[in-house]
């Protein structure tokens, strides 16, 4: 009922929702266009073609899409901390959770993965891969366990808040610039930062893993090329890490005292 009531707000006024959407993809989209623009001089970067770019490009900028949409808005839970006004979720019979991820819910940021769909179609039209029923189901499991992750990351972030208030950026990072970083081939940027979103901060499981599973590249630091199958443990490992931190946050929050 809060996202629908949202929703319904950001279609008061259409032609102000088409010009937000069609602004968001646009903004969205520039990023590809440098890609485009940087293999008119280059036939490869990093090992991958540009129809390989853009299916790399594709996914992470979908899953970060999907996860902004639906727990974006949790980000903000640091005002609301800050203010006391998340006492009033408190006191209501919903979970604290969904009101928070559900509150300013905007319709628009589904820009993000519509663009990143027309940059997806572009792709498979043109890779030159044999497609198998595992490849297939890997491409679309890794699009939903990417999801998973990066909202998991938004859920981490809002947790972090209740001890840091004013640290959204820092989760930013993580989320915005995560999606940055996986959209390009992470061999590019050495083996410490390779190991680093593999071991540490997982983003290598969002996309880049399971797209070298379907693109039948070898997996860097020596790991099998079957890695990517890790995916959805990974995903389920970081929900349950963001609902430990999320509920523990809950029960460090004392209000305003106002």
């Amino acid at each position: 009922m809060l996202v629908l009531m949202w929703i319904r707000s950001s279609l008061a006024y259409p032609a102000s929702f088409v010009l937000m959407l069609a602004s968001s993809m646009l903004i969205t989209v520039m990023d590809f266009v440098a890609i485009v623009l940087m293999f008119s001089h280059i036939e490869s970067f990093g090992g991958f073609t540009l129809g390989e770019m853009a299916l790399l490009y594709a996914t992470a900028s979908m899953t970060l899409g999907v996860a902004d949409l639906f727990t974006g808005a949790i980000e903000r839970v640091g005002e609301r901390i800050r203010t006391g006004t998340l006492d009033v979720y408190l006191i209501r019979p919903v979970p604290t959770f969904l009101q928070t991820a559900a509150d300013g819910f905007a319709l628009r940021r589904i820009g993000r993965p519509l663009q990143a769909g027309v940059v997806l179609a572009f792709a498979l039209s043109n890779l030159q891969l044999e497609w198998t029923p595992a490849k297939v189901v890997m491409l679309v499991l890794s699009v939903i366990t990417g999801s998973i992750i990066f909202a998991a990351i938004f859920v981490l972030g809002a947790a972090f808040q209740f001890l840091a208030i004013d640290s959204a950026e820092l989760a930013n990072s993580f989320t915005y610039g995560g999606q940055t970083l996986t959209q390009y081939p992470l061999s590019v940027f050495g083996k410490e930062i390779v190991r680093a979103v593999t071991f540490v901060i997982p983003l290598a499981f969002v996309n880049y893993y399971p797209v070298l599973y379907v693109l039948g590249k070898p997996a860097p630091l020596g790991l099998p090329s079957w890695i990517g199958l890790l995916s959805p443990l990974v995903a389920g490992a970081m929900v349950a890490l963001a609902s430990l931190a999320w509920r523990g946050g809950l029960r460090r929050y004392r209000s305003t005292g106002s």
